[in-house]
């Protein structure tokens, strides 16, 4: 066997990849804990690791900035257990919500919180280049907003490469005047890997986090589809053709210097929703802004599909003979949905919308529906009783919530970043 690079341990286990994957645990574990921390031996029998393997990798995170003391712990017996908790300003990472008429950015640490945020209109047609231009841009200056301490972590700013179609955007298409984004895509691609000891844990080599700035880890794009998350290139986006297959995450990775992920809009918000510590094993989350679609969580784990097209509930027909669509069809979901709001009937709007969550609760026996979207959380008690009303007029027991989170796509967004690097 030529040309064959093999690092494998007793039984053939490649020794790097589940050293980096037992690191991952640790720190997932680091992260959902909190300030409050937990203890190496809780760590052991949480993962299922030695305490000897335990203390190895705890150190090296200690020691590259990942983890830190975070007091200690009475014991039931021996000296009180140091207590460790992950150190958010460890890395950072952009989250980027392409809509249809608006763009926003965000600015994250490791555990997801936002700290710095910008948000202005953009028209998704006024051209890839430009549009492109406008995200390096709000990139630049959502670093600069970024409060004083995170600069002095010494965050790297991206070095955005200067274009020759940097003039101003035209005005943004009026809302409802544009159909709504296909929601939902396949499970984000692991990004490029930084060269950053955050997303290499087990590195034998760990830099000080005082030696180096923390990194910016790379920037995730979330935007209507549908599109190709592998390959980082929008399809035929509903509205908006002139993107098919537009080369995005190469030609955004080019403009910043850092590694670029792309999805769809509601899987990244899904995704951002799924780790959060109370998240339920199963959901649907449901958007409603500019278009209409669905993310879905199914045993913890976002649910794309094979052509990353799972989730496309506002292009699902239920009235036959109903108004064109700008799919090519009539009488979806969505364009029902989007008249109703347009005549201001929100009730009827929530009712809409509840059929669609009939679907979703019957098809996959997801235990939740979350709502979101600009539309939604405009009137959240409305739709939130509204499409419960009609779940429980079925008999269906799934809970209905609003997920009252404004910028949870553009936080998802990051989050398609930072989850790998917590095996998530």
């Amino acid at each position: 066997m030529t040309g064959v690079t093999r690092d494998l341990g007793p039984g053939g286990v490649n020794v790097p990849a589940l050293r980096s994957h037992n690191a991952a645990l640790v720190l997932d574990l680091l992260r959902t804990a909190g300030e409050a921390g937990i203890s190496r031996l809780e760590l052991a029998e949480r993962t299922g690791l030695t305490p000897q393997a335990v203390s190895k990798i705890t150190a090296r995170l200690r020691a590259e900035g990942l983890a830190a003391e975070a007091g200690h712990r009475a014991s039931t017996g021996g000296k009180p257990r140091t207590v460790l908790r992950l150190v958010p300003g460890a890395g950072y990472a952009v989250g980027v919500h392409l809509d249809r008429d608006e763009l926003t950015t965000v600015l994250t640490d490791l555990a997801g919180t936002v700290v710095a945020s910008r948000r202005r209109p953009l028209h998704l047609g006024a051209g890839a280049e430009r549009v492109l231009d406008a995200v390096a841009t709000e990139v630049a200056a959502l670093l600069a907003d970024a409060p004083p301490h995170h600069h002095q972590e010494g965050v790297r700013a991206p070095r955005p490469h200067p274009t020759p179609s940097s003039r101003a955007l035209p005005p943004p298409a009026p809302p409802g005047s544009v159909p709504s984004p296909d929601p939902h895509r396949e499970a984000p691609p692991e990004p490029p890997a930084p060269e950053s000891p955050a997303l290499s844990p087990e590195s034998p080599t760990p830099t000080p986090a005082s030696e180096s700035p923390a990194p910016l880890l790379g920037v995730g794009v979330a935007m209507p589809g549908p599109l190709d998350h592998a390959a980082g290139r929008p399809g035929r986006v509903t509205g908006f053709p002139e993107w098919d297959g537009y080369p995005l995450r190469e030609e955004l990775a080019r403009r910043l210097g850092l590694p670029v992920v792309l999805d769809k809009d509601t899987n990244a918000a899904a995704l951002g929703l799924t780790l959060r510590p109370d998240a339920p094993a199963s959901f649907a989350y449901v958007h409603l802004g500019t278009g209409l679609g669905a993310g879905l969580v199914l045993g913890g784990a976002p649910l794309r599909g094979e052509r990353t097209g799972a989730g496309e509930l506002g292009h699902q027909t239920v009235l036959f003979d109903g108004p064109p669509c700008v799919c090519g069809g009539r009488g979806c979901l969505e364009v029902l949905c989007l008249a109703a709001v347009a005549r201001g009937d929100l009730p009827e709007a929530a009712r809409v919308l509840g059929a669609g969550a009939v679907t979703l609760v019957r098809l996959l026996d997801v235990d939740q529906v979350l709502l979101g979207g600009r539309i939604v959380l405009g009137a959240p008690e409305v739709f939130e009783d509204g499409v419960r009303s009609v779940l429980a007029g079925l008999g269906l027991p799934a809970a209905v919530a609003v997920a009252a989170a404004p910028q949870a796509v553009a936080v998802g967004a990051a989050w398609l970043v930072l989850a790998p690097i917590f095996g998530q």
